[in-house]
C-alpha cells in the first residue's frame, strides 16, 4: 500500500475537511484520507491513481496543487 499526500487549495472549515475526505475515500483503490485542514493537505493511503483522487476532489469544489 502507499501513501500520497495532496495539497488541497480552498478548505476553510470542518465542512470542507469532512468533504474533501468523503470525496477521496469515494476512489477506487483508496482505503483511507485523512485531510489536516491546518496543513492544507490530505494524506491517503491505498492504490489510488493521482489523478482520480485530484478529480474527486475537484469535484467536491477544491483544488490539488502541485
Amino acid at each position: 500500500m502507499s501513501e500520497t499526500v495532496l495539497k488541497i487549495e480552498g478548505m476553510t472549515c470542518m465542512h470542507c475537511k469532512m468533504s474533501v475526505e468523503k470525496a477521496l475515500k469515494g476512489v477506487a483503490g483508496v482505503t483511507s484520507a485523512q485531510v489536516d485542514l491546518a496543513k492544507n493537505q490530505a494524506v491517503v493511503n491505498g492504490e489510488a491513481d493521482r489523478a482520480a483522487m485530484a478529480k474527486a476532489v475537484e469535484v467536491a469544489g477544491y483544488k490539488v496543487v502541485g
